[in-house]
């Protein structure tokens, strides 16, 4: 079932009333408290315009923000975030110390039109990470309409992400969770094929869910990363001191015998004997990699061959970089898939990047913008390929028709 989005609201459920806006602005800051990417917060501007335009009095935000440990936290403040969203947008940003309670409730009716409230960080509340009820209905009194944009939480059934929902109607998704929904969606319900895959990182344990359901939908399944040397293993092969889930080497032979010719495996590999720089890395064929090396990079041919698969694909998801790629030179592989993603993007494929590790890489690349869709949620968005229902949209008002 389709779920409402703020364009389904009436002018009466918004006009002059207060907007609750669960946001993902959990971003990576520097030892000053500076923002050092706001992909998230930038993401997340077009809902608070569109509410305002629409006459929303004022908007009133949740986040968290890393994770902090057993109450308030003050390196886990959202004050230097809410310092970094003014100089994002025209309208005033006021900061709240407080995130539930009465003087929370105080400052969002208090404020004037047109106002940006961001409250203090939701993990500082015991409850938030239980979905405690009790906590869920506090959260429910600083708005007059619940609006989740928080695609990157949506996987988590926590207060502010699901819970709040119950008690505060209409809850529906907000512009950016609407777009994820609707790429990833159409990715996997009615992709322009052929339809490739691909997925990178250093371990299969946390992908296996997600190799399993794409088996079943994609026209290939290009795997790198280093969780391609548990795949190595199962097939007999050296692998020497690369990183390999033991313990999942059984399951890899199960996928590989399932997947017969729909999952590729990278042909060559770029090891060395460490990550230090004084390390020199060399290219091998994947069943001649030293007992004494590891596996951190795809090889050139490999790169040319995933290449070639993205070329001739009309539809494309990835998640996972290739190999270690905030150590160059091992950031060639990853690279090359989302150089390779660009030039399809270009030829008129439809491109998907699952958010986390990847997302960093193409905006590392700058070339972000040169992708269909880059995904604000790592962990959701994997979760959402795995076809599992994400609490946080399932919480949503249903769209009526």
């Amino acid at each position: 079932m389709a779920k409402r989005t703020i364009d389904d609201l009436t002018d009466a459920e918004v006009r002059g009333r207060r907007a609750l806006v669960r946001v993902d602005f959990n971003v990576p800051m520097d030892d000053r408290g500076a923002v050092t990417d706001d992909t998230r917060m930038r993401a997340a501007l077009p809902t608070l315009d569109a509410l305002f335009a629409r006459g929303a009095r004022t908007v009133v935000l949740l986040s968290h923000l890393g994770r902090p440990k057993g109450g308030p936290d003050p390196r886990y403040s959202l004050a230097a975030v809410a310092r970094h969203l003014a100089t994002l947008t025209t309208r005033p940003v006021r900061f709240v110390t407080s995130t539930v309670g009465p003087d929370a409730v105080q400052a969002t009716t208090s404020a004037a039109p047109g106002t940006i409230l961001l409250l203090e960080n939701t993990r500082f509340l015991t409850g938030e990470e239980k979905n405690d009820d009790a906590l869920a209905r506090q959260m429910a009194e600083l708005g007059d309409f619940y609006v989740n944009d928080a695609f990157g939480s949506a996987h988590r059934a926590h207060a502010s992400t699901e819970g709040v929902a119950h008690h505060l109607h209409p809850a529906v998704a907000g512009l950016l969770m609407d777009t994820e929904l609707r790429f990833l969606g159409d990715a996997l319900a009615k992709p322009q094929r052929p339809f490739v895959a691909i997925l990178g990182g250093a371990k299969i344990s946390g992908k296996i869910d997600v190799i399993d359901a794409l088996l079943r939908k994609v026209d290939a399944l290009l795997v790198g990363g280093a969780m391609a040397c548990t795949f190595f293993r199962a097939m007999g092969l050296e692998t020497g001191t690369s990183l390999v889930e033991a313990d999942r080497v059984d399951m890899a032979k199960a996928l590989l015998s399932r997947a017969k010719d729909t999952l590729l495996l990278p042909n060559d590999a770029v090891v060395a004997p460490s990550l230090d720089a004084a390390a020199t890395p060399h290219a091998v064929a994947r069943d001649a990699i030293p007992a004494g090396e590891a596996m951190f990079d795809v090889g050139p041919r490999t790169c040319e061959a995933f290449a070639q698969r993205i070329a001739g694909a009309c539809t494309v998801v990835w998640n996972g970089p290739m190999g270690v790629f905030e150590t160059p030179p091992f950031d060639r592989g990853t690279r090359a898939i989302a150089e390779a993603m660009a030039r399809a993007t270009a030829a008129g494929a439809t491109t998907i990047v699952g958010g986390g590790d990847s997302a960093a890489a193409v905006d590392g690349m700058h070339l972000a913008s040169r992708m269909t869709h880059v995904s604000t949620g790592g962990g959701a968005s994997l979760e959402f390929l795995e076809g599992k229902v994400l609490p946080g949209v399932a919480a949503l008002d249903d769209r009526s028709n």
